[in-house]
């Protein structure tokens, strides 16, 4: 196996361990905070064993406490959000985040978007407001504009490679200090700490954050932006499935429709820049 197909395996396997995260925290009956606190204190154990193992002294600069700030912005907006909407929702509305990559390289690299940028654009923002005229009725309207801002959030954590001097592992793991350190005093407030919540957070934070991210970061050093975008479409699809599954709850119709748009919208976007784009000029895309 090539270093470019453990990659994009790094990657494939990432995305799926990230699709388990709107379940588990369906299945505990806390704050979304109580729960991303404790589940990035158990991810920073094995960061910190990774970090250990590797030789890897975690660093710090401005462009690596912006990587930790997106990291930990992601962590803490999905984990609210998916307690105020549903887990459809807040996956999908997060995937915007390969258009917000596009609009801070137009922003902060000058970068000139390209006819194809704009039309994707125009296509997710229109799936997204499907997302918010059904909340209207579902009461999810807060939960929505949470999982949209992560999705923000989420667009930093893939530019991390871009950013001068940075080190993505080490955004990482002060993103998870952030997280934890906010997180782990609204454990107070909680009153239940049976086996099967327990379980649900050892799943969370040994996979969903700790693993996921190590693969993430391993994957995106071989694997190609739209290469990592194709594979990573699993996760919005996966996400709302087991959900659907194990907890039985649905999106409604108007936004399973702005689901498909959103999703099909990205996956498009990327297939046809593959097809007009040399893998090493497409550093701007996801």
């Amino acid at each position: 196996m090539s270093a470019r197909q453990r990659g994009t395996l790094c990657v494939f396997l990432a995305a799926v361990l990230y699709s388990i995260g709107g379940l588990c925290i369906k299945l505990i009956p806390w704050s979304g905070m109580a729960i991303n606190g404790a589940r990035t204190a158990i991810a920073l154990v094995v960061i910190g064993l990774y970090l250990k193992l590797t030789d890897h002294r975690p660093k710090m600069n401005l462009w690596v406490l912006v990587g930790a700030l997106a990291v930990c912005g992601t962590n803490i907006l999905f984990s609210i959000a998916n307690k105020l909407t549903t887990a459809g929702n807040a996956i999908v509305l997060q995937f915007t985040a390969p258009i917000f990559v596009i609009l801070f390289s137009v922003l902060f690299f000058g970068k000139k978007p390209q006819k194809l940028d704009l039309t994707a654009c125009g296509l997710v923002l229109g799936g997204v407001l499907l997302f918010f005229i059904d909340s209207l009725s579902a009461g999810g309207m807060l939960g929505n504009i949470l999982a949209l801002l992560s999705g923000i959030s989420y667009a930093g954590v893939f530019m991390m490679n871009d950013m001068p001097d940075s080190d993505p592992i080490s955004s990482v793991f002060w993103g998870d200090v952030i997280s934890a350190v906010v997180g782990l005093p609204f454990l107070g407030y909680e009153t239940e700490f049976s086996a099967h919540i327990l379980a649900a957070l050892l799943v969370l934070g040994v996979f969903q954050v700790a693993i996921a991210y190590i693969l993430m970061v391993e994957g995106l050093k071989t694997t190609p932006p739209v290469t990592a975008s194709l594979v990573s479409g699993i996760e919005p699809v996966l996400n709302p499935i087991l959900v659907a599954v194990f907890y039985h709850e649905m999106i409604g119709p108007v936004a399973l429709v702005g689901a498909m748009v959103v999703v099909g919208s990205v996956v498009l976007y990327n297939v046809m820049l593959a097809r007009h784009t040399e893998p090493s000029e497409t550093g701007g895309a996801l």
